[in-house]
């Protein structure tokens, strides 16, 4: 059996993936701003050392997986908080954590980004440079900037919308960049992502505004299957990414979204190569 840190333990998609695991007979590290292991606010740059401090710690120093889950959505008023939290968190706690999956016999790591990565037409190509370039504070800044300039009622209902699915873009390509490195590839340390759509999370719920879940075919995205996903439906992809047999894929993203990307953009993959 393994052991595992999970960031955003406490509730839905970051719940279900550290309680299958747990089920299955590991040790799980659960990392929250609250009820969990290590609690910790990875918005902050002093948040983000205490968790990996944290996860060293509680795992000495050897880990066989991270499934960095915690993020925040297009509802939340800072829209520099949400470059902070969704994708800073994440690079620093992987960056921080590496060594310690490296030192395991079958090191995973898997990130939870979004499909509105693909499927929102407000990626901020200035805001993907500077969080990509590594530059906090700049791009915080610029998402906080580019936020005034949302239309009136986008503003009010999805305030950091731009912010959000620049983040989660910002996050794969991170992740495609990094997982093929030496330090990363050629230690056994295998990273990708997993793009959920529209799951039923309180994040979900607050992001779009209402309390029950709704109307699938009444959704503003395609929704194909004509049903929304469950925290248990990323936990399952998220175990399997994690899992020792897992051991000839990296650097990829898999959309687990009902079939909303292919609906939207049915001939964006594959991209031919251009010589």
């Amino acid at each position: 059996m393994g052991t595992y840190a999970v960031t955003g333990s406490a509730s839905g998609m970051g719940a279900a993936s550290a309680a299958l695991l747990r089920e299955a007979g590991h040790t799980v590290i659960g990392v929250d701003l609250r009820d969990a292991d290590i609690t910790a606010d990875l918005g902050t740059p002093e948040g983000r050392r205490a968790a990996v401090q944290g996860v060293l710690e509680a795992s000495g120093g050897v880990l066989d997986g991270v499934a960095a889950v915690a993020g925040v959505g297009p509802a939340m008023k800072d829209a520099g908080a949400v470059a902070s939290i969704n994708y800073f968190g994440p690079v620093a706690l992987l960056d921080g954590l590496r060594p310690a999956l490296a030192r395991s016999s079958a090191g995973r790591a898997v990130v939870i980004g979004s499909n509105s990565s693909t499927t929102v037409p407000m990626i901020d190509d200035t805001l993907v440079g500077l969080l990509l370039a590594g530059d906090e504070d700049a791009a915080r800044e610029h998402a906080r900037a580019a936020q005034a300039g949302l239309p009136t009622e986008l503003a009010r209902t999805a305030p950091s919308i731009s912010a959000y699915a620049t983040s989660k873009f910002a996050l794969a390509r991170w992740v495609r960049r990094t997982a093929v490195t030496p330090e990363w590839a050629r230690e056994g340390v295998l990273l990708n992502v997993i793009a959920p759509g529209a799951v039923i999370t309180p994040l979900m719920l607050g992001s779009t505004g209402v309390t029950e879940e709704p109307d699938a075919d009444s959704f503003p995205t395609p929704m194909p299957l004509g049903l929304f996903g469950r925290p248990e439906d990323i936990a399952f992809w998220v175990h399997q990414f994690l899992r020792p047999e897992a051991r000839f894929t990296t650097g990829a993203t898999l959309f687990v979204d009902g079939g909303t990307d292919a609906a939207m953009r049915p001939d964006a993959q594959p991209t031919a190569l251009s010589l």
